[in-house]
């Protein structure tokens, strides 16, 4: 059974792009391409509206949205397999749902409200931070050169996941990867502490390469740049994906001297990155 690619589609503009942006990589995947529609009916569920007529209207414009996905699809990319699927439910929910089948979901950045039910912009913070296995989201627009890929590692095994799509997706673009860890200054928490930077440093780069070692092996063809670097993990991250076309996170990890729950630098990384993010999970 070949791989599923999954993209949610609410008729909006940045729904379109990420539309646009799965059916590539379900090209380089060779996978099937699934456009999900989700429609909310409650907010209409009211007295004094007429519900059949609202659920109608709600229904036919959730329908010409995945008509639209699916004929963008099948202008960009004509061999992959695509096909469209209207749920009914809270998109985010139904969106991890769908998730569970996938090799990954893709979601725009932001869209719109009304027959999606909910700003696209909060469901894609919520898919990102609790759906199995990767969730991406997908920058407005974005047409960033193809060449580099970026990841970010911390030496825990909770960076795993995210270092086998990172590398997945950079052998099959043919771009390089870069795998940035970010490490604080200690005397930014404590000013009165005092160290070796450069053993510091040293001891940074050595958990870099030792994570990377047993990847670099599995994906000889990839060329492999260890950024070890000094300074906030979401503004070295963002900084990354400025001259990336993908940057790829995990969910939760450690960063530094200081324990860091990933969650909070992803959610920055979100926020700030100019750049399509891939939030990879743990299935």
């Amino acid at each position: 059974m070949s791989e599923l690619v999954v993209v949610g589609v609410d008729g909006s503009a940045a729904g379109f792009d990420a539309v646009a942006w799965a059916a590539d990589d379900a090209f380089r995947m060779g996978a099937a391409l699934r456009a999900v529609c989700v429609v909310e009916t409650w907010p209409y569920q009211v007295p004094q509206i007429a519900v059949p007529e609202w659920e109608d209207s709600v229904a036919e414009r959730a329908r010409a949205s995945l008509a639209r996905a699916e004929e963008i699809v099948r202008e960009r990319r004509p061999t992959v397999e695509v096909s469209t699927r209207l749920l009914v439910g809270k998109p985010a929910v139904a969106l991890r749902e769908q998730a569970g089948e996938a090799a990954e979901l893709v979601v725009g950045r932001k869209g719109v409200g009304g027959f999606a039910g909910a700003v696209l912009g909060s469901v894609s913070m919520n898919v990102a931070g609790q759906a199995p296995g990767p969730v991406v989201v997908v920058r407005d627009g974005d047409a960033a050169p193809q060449d580099e890929v970026a990841v970010g590692i911390d030496g825990s095994i909770a960076s795993e996941p995210a270092l086998a799509y990172a590398f997945r997706q950079a052998e099959l673009r043919g771009a390089a990867l870069r795998a940035v860890h970010a490490w604080p200054l200690p005397f930014a928490l404590a000013p009165d502490f005092s160290c070796d930077l450069e053993a510091l440093r040293e001891s940074h780069l050595h958990v870099a390469r030792e994570q990377l070692a047993p990847w670099r092996e599995r994906h000889p063809r990839v060329k492999v740049i260890a950024d070890v670097q000094c300074g906030h993990p979401v503004r070295t991250l963002a900084a990354a994906g400025e001259r990336a076309a993908l940057l790829v996170v995990g969910s939760h990890g450690r960063t530094g001297l200081e324990a860091i729950v990933l969650g909070s630098v992803t959610r920055g990384v979100l926020h700030h990155a100019h750049c399509t993010v891939a939030v990879v999970r743990a299935r």
